[in-house]
C-alpha cells in the first residue's frame, strides 16, 4: 500500500532479501525427491543456476566447468575474452593493481576493440566441450553480434543492459528492434534488465524466452549509488513474476523470470525462488570459485564505462571449487557453499516438490530474520555474523 513520503507525494514500500522470510510448510518432503530442473525453450538445465556475464567470473574454462555440473555460465561478448587473444596477462594486471587505480586501469583495458573472430572462436571453444554456450552483449551491439553468434552455433543469446526496455526514444540514435532479433534468431533470447511489471510485460511481448530481473543489486555494481535507481529484489521479482503469469494466461507462452544479482547466500537464493523466480543469475558466489578467472576479484559490467562507471572492483576471495560452491561439501559456515543443497533442503521444509511449488510458499515481512538470536555470531564474526 502506498504511503505519503511528503506533501502529495506517494511511494510504494519495496522489500529486499534481508527483510523477508519463507514460512515452513505444513508438509515436509525428502529434499532428494525435489526437482529443480529449469527449461528454457527446448533446452533443459539440471539446476536453475546461471553465472553472470562478468569477466571476473566467466571465461571459456569456467563456462565449460559450469556446463559439466549441469548449470549455465554466460560469456560477456563485450569483455576481455573477445578483446584479447590471450587475456591471462590482463587478469593478472587487474588483480595486482591498487584499489585507487583499479577503475582507471579497467577503463584503459576495455578501450581495446572487440574482435568478431574472437566471438566466434570463444563460442566454438565452449561448444567443443559438449556443453551449452550462452553469450551476452549490451543492446547497442545486439543486432551486429546476433548473426555471428548464431553462425557460431551458440545456444543462448543474452541482451543485457543496466535497464533495457521494449520502447526507446532518442533524437540521436535509433533504438534496436528487440522483436526482430527474437524472430530472426533460431535460439532462445534472454533480455534484461528490468524491475517493473509493465516493462517486463512489454519485454515478454518481443518474443524473448526469459527476462533478467535486477537493477543495481550486484556486489560489484554501484548503479544505485551513482544513479539512485533500483528496486529491491524481492519486490522486483514478485512484480515481474506477476507479469509473467498474466502474459502466460493471455498468450499461452511461458517466459521465464531470472532474478539477477543481490544474492549472497543460499537463503537469498531460496527467497528469490519463493518470490517467483524460475532461475537465478549470480556473480559474487561464482567469482569465489577456484575456476573463476578473476583471481578472487570481481567487477561489474559497467565498471569500464569511459565517462560514468557504475561498477567497481571488489575482492571476494577464493573460497573453494565450483563443485563445492554448487554441490558441497561446504567448507564455509555462512551459506555461500552447497547452494544446490540449500535450495533442495528449503524446498523439503516448505513441502515444495518443484520450483513452481516453491513459488507459492508463504513469505512474511521479517526485518529481524538475520539478527534475531545471533548476538554471539555477530560478536565473533562467524556464520551469519560475518
Amino acid at each position: 500500500m502506498p504511503v505519503f513520503i511528503g506533501r502529495d507525494r506517494e511511494a510504494r514500500r519495496a522489500y529486499g532479501f534481508d527483510e523477508v522470510a519463507i514460512v515452513p510448510g505444513t508438509t515436509t518432503i525428502d529434499p532428494e525427491d525435489t526437482d529443480i530442473s529449469f527449461k528454457l525453450g527446448d533446452l533443459k538445465l539440471e539446476i536453475p543456476f546461471l553465472a553472470s556475464a562478468m569477466d571476473g567470473v566467466v571465461d571459456v574454462k569456467f563456462a565449460i566447468a559450469m556446463g559439466k555440473l549441469g548449470a549455465l555460465a554466460v560469456l560477456n561478448l563485450d569483455g576481455i575474452q573477445t578483446r584479447y587473444s590471450h587475456p591471462e596477462g590482463i587478469y593478472k594486471r587487474i588483480s595486482e593493481t591498487s584499489a585507487e587505480e583499479a577503475t582507471h586501469l579497467v577503463q584503459e583495458i576495455y578501450r581495446e576493440p572487440v574482435k568478431d573472430v574472437l566471438i566466434e572462436q570463444r563460442i566454438r571453444e565452449i561448444k567443443s566441450a559438449s556443453v551449452l554456450a550462452a553469450v551476452s552483449t549490451i543492446p547497442q551491439n545486439a543486432e551486429k553480434y546476433a548473426p555471428i553468434v548464431q553462425d557460431a552455433d551458440a545456444d543462448i543469446f543474452v541482451i543485457q543492459g543496466t535497464v533495457t526496455t521494449a520502447k526507446y526514444h532518442s533524437t540521436r540514435n535509433l533504438g534496436i528492434d528487440l522483436k526482430k532479433i527474437c524472430q530472426n534468431l533460431k535460439i532462445p533470447v534472454i533480455i534484461g534488465n528490468t524491475v517493473t511489471y509493465q516493462s517486463a510485460l512489454e519485454l515478454m511481448e518481443t518474443g524473448c524466452a526469459a527476462i533478467l530481473v535486477g537493477v543495481g543489486p550486484g556486489t560489484a555494481c554501484t548503479t544505485r549509488g551513482v544513479l539512485g535507481i533500483g528496486v529491491p529484489q524481492v519486490t522486483a521479482t514478485i512484480d515481474c513474476a506477476s507479469a509473467r503469469d498474466y502474459y502466460f494466461k493471455k498468450s499461452g507462452r511461458y517466459v521465464s523470470v531470472i532474478t539477477d544479482g543481490g544474492m549472497n547466500s543460499g537463503g537469498d537464493i531460496c527467497k528469490a525462488f519463493a518470490s517467483g523466480a524460475d532461475a537465478i543469475m549470480v556473480g559474487n558466489a561464482f567469482a569465489r570459485a577456484q575456476e573463476a578467472p578473476g583471481r578472487g576479484y570481481h567487477w561489474g559490467m559497467a565498471t569500464p564505462h569511459w565517462n560514468l562507471p557504475r561498477g567497481t572492483r571488489v575482492y571476494v576471495g577464493t573460497t573453494g571449487t565450483l563443485e563445492e560452491i554448487l554441490y558441497g561439501p561446504a567448507k564455509t559456515d555462512d551459506g555461500t557453499q552447497n547452494l544446490v543443497g540449500a535450495l533442495k533442503t528449503c524446498m523439503g521444509l516448505v513441502g515444495a516438490k518443484t520450483i513452481k511449488d516453491l513459488q507459492l510458499a508463504e513469505l512474511i515481512i521479517a526485518p529481524d530474520i538475520k539478527t534475531e538470536g545471533k548476538l554471539f555470531q555477530k560478536a565473533q564474526r562467524v556464520g551469519m555474523g560475518k
